[in-house]
């Protein structure tokens, strides 16, 4: 079975309790970045490459998660899905604001977030005598939350091409055969995109006949007073509980749906592996504060317009494209621009180089979070 034949049939939940309670791949996604991060800061303070003492390690990292997930929820309601701040359910947690356990995450969001953590954690740490321990440059703490992100950003995609959320474009219309790279995602159907476009591109006739057989297969799975989009819901748990009857089920379906780019996949190669191996490269020896975040907006822009060449925008948003860019792209060139900016500036500004996970700059007293003086590292962008 080729990738093209293939309909995506994985479910978001690794372990399910309840109709919508369980351990989900989001979630785990997370967990196992933020893992992967305390541990590889705590390897960078060991060895003298971060300013932030090794014993405050999982202090820092609180402020970091804190701000990942309070920006990049702020941002995606704010950004993308004003609605949430006025929905209220009879569920926990009851506001759409904090309804996590349906994602809804925005990386833009989430990086403002972390600049305000890293503000935090460049104040140092209080000890019981009142003094502070830790105190260094913000650009610092930034260029180790920079350096921190690929992992964490690869994983948020693969729980996104699980979710079969974030959608690429179209490749083939429903029927037609597709490339043995396109994947069929059955969320289509649910996610208010391209509709307009199947119509336009299909037959009348031949579109009418999709519509009829989607109804037969969902009519089964309709409940008294039930409306479509329930019904498709659980059609799909069927298919992704497999089985005999979900692949009976699968085979039907597959047909209906439109094959697309699998854009998740291409966006967590270029924001873990492609970002991850450039910020080893700049980061491999003593750089002047600031210079590894200032290359991470730069790649990461770039990265992020040229993937979401393949990506659809969000559905909801009244204009999906200015300019032919999305607002994503939009956002992703100021992060460009900004990250070109600082280059500039810190060029210009002498500073002492500090971190190097290949070769760190000399710390006195190693990783306590006392800055190396001007004369016992040179200046290096």
């Amino acid at each position: 079975m080729t990738l093209a034949a293939w309909l995506h049939d994985l479910g978001p939940f690794v372990v399910r309790f309840s109709d919508g309670l369980g351990v989900r791949w989001y979630g785990l996604a997370y967990i196992a970045g933020f893992v992967a991060a305390w541990w590889t800061l705590t390897r960078l303070a060991r060895r003298g490459s971060a300013l932030v003492p090794e014993r405050h390690v999982g202090d820092a990292m609180f402020w970091l998660i804190f701000g990942v997930l309070l920006g990049g929820r702020l941002g995606y309601v704010l950004i993308y899905e004003q609605s949430l701040l006025w929905r209220f359910t009879g569920e926990l947690p009851f506001w759409g604001l904090l309804q996590l356990n349906k994602g809804g995450m925005a990386s833009h969001g989430a990086m403002v977030g972390v600049i305000l953590a890293c503000w935090r954690v460049s104040r140092g740490f209080r000890r019981p005598d009142g003094s502070r321990v830790g105190r260094c440059s913000p650009l610092h703490v930034m260029d180790l939350a920079a350096f921190l992100c690929p992992i964490g950003l690869m994983l948020g995609r693969l729980a996104n091409f699980i979710n079969g959320e974030l959608l690429g474009k179209i490749v083939a219309m429903p029927g037609q055969p597709a490339p043995w790279w396109a994947v069929r995602f059955p969320q289509e159907v649910l996610s208010g995109h391209d509709s307009g476009e199947i119509l336009r591109k299909t037959a009348p006739a031949t579109y009418l006949e999709r519509a009829h057989e989607l109804d037969a297969l969902v009519r089964p799975f309709a409940r008294a007073g039930d409306g479509f989009d329930g019904a498709y819901s659980r059609l799909l748990e069927a298919i992704q509980r497999g089985g005999a009857e979900g692949q009976a089920l699968g085979e039907r379906l597959a047909p209906l749906i439109s094959a697309r780019h699998p854009s998740q996949l291409y966006q967590a190669l270029a924001e873990g592996v492609v970002l991850g191996i450039a910020l080893l490269v700049v980061w491999a020896r003593p750089r002047t504060p600031g210079v590894v975040g200032a290359w991470f907006l730069v790649v990461y822009g770039v990265l992020r317009v040229a993937t979401e060449m393949y990506r659809l925008p969000d559905a909801d948003l009244t204009v999906q494209r200015f300019a032919g860019l999305s607002r994503g792209q939009w956002l992703s060139v100021l992060m460009v621009v900004a990250g070109g900016v600082a280059l500039v500036v810190l060029r210009r500004v002498p500073s002492p180089a500090v971190g190097g996970w290949l070769r760190p700059a000399a710390i006195p007293g190693g990783s306590t979070g006392a800055p190396a003086p001007a004369s016992s590292a040179s200046p290096r962008r």
